[in-house]
């Protein structure tokens, strides 16, 4: 039976994904050059924000494992990861849907691209090693190292097309002189950022809800083994 929180948290979660919806396909002007295509932008980046942001809190939640191994901050660890590959996935399928108009090709392995599939990869990486390893000590102590090592890529990608020259668009954010958005852009964007990111929260309450299920379900099997 869902309680009152699940309601509430659904409701502010349909209403901030409406509002990023009417924020990015009514109210923001059409690009210029680009034209209407541009708006996948504000499904693309926002995405990526929030897979970052559920890397950095699942590798604070491991390290806080690793110093306590309170397996409570493992749960919160392969929460986030998850809910961080889903929306990794969402910035990787929509880069394609904005490439080809643009560039006239769905995919290339520029700087960029190849580090976000890297990164992709490192999430589902997580949750296979989660599945190989049976003790939950030592699983969850080797997922730890794998989030630190998600973090190194996040930053890789973030920086890529600083570093490197890129097929990807340069940085419209914090990219030097030159970069940035219109104001209605940038209310857009943040809009469906701050969307995206209550959806991250809706998920992971769910996702932690089942870890810990997940975890009571397995002691109970132990026990059972070992009678």
């Amino acid at each position: 039976m869902k309680s009152h929180a699940d309601l509430a948290w659904g409701a502010a979660t349909a209403a901030a994904m409406v509002g990023a919806l009417y924020l990015a396909f009514v109210w923001v002007p059409t690009e210029a050059s680009m034209g209407i295509v541009q708006r996948i932008f504000y499904f693309h980046m926002p995405p990526f924000v929030v897979a970052v942001v559920a890397i950095i809190v699942g590798m604070a939640a491991s390290v806080r494992y690793l110093a306590t191994r309170n397996l409570d901050w493992d749960d919160w660890a392969l929460a986030s990861i998850e809910v961080g590959l889903v929306f990794d996935t969402m910035n990787l399928i929509t880069g394609p849907f904005w490439a080809k108009p643009v560039w006239g090709i769905w995919w290339t392995w520029d700087a960029r691209l190849t580090s976000a599939f890297v990164l992709w990869l490192m999430f589902v990486g997580y949750l296979i090693l989660r599945r190989a390893i049976e003790e939950p000590g030592q699983r969850a102590a080797l997922s730890a190292v794998v989030t630190m090592f998600q973090f190194v890529g996040a930053i890789i990608v973030y920086m890529a097309n600083r570093w490197w020259r890129t097929q990807h668009p340069q940085p419209v954010l914090a990219g030097g002189e030159g970069s940035g958005l219109a104001p209605e852009m940038r209310v857009a964007l943040l809009g469906c950022l701050a969307a995206f990111l209550v959806l991250y929260l809706c998920l992971m309450r769910l996702r932690l809800r089942l870890a810990r299920l997940g975890r009571e379900v397995e002691g109970l099997r132990r026990t059972v083994h070992s009678l």
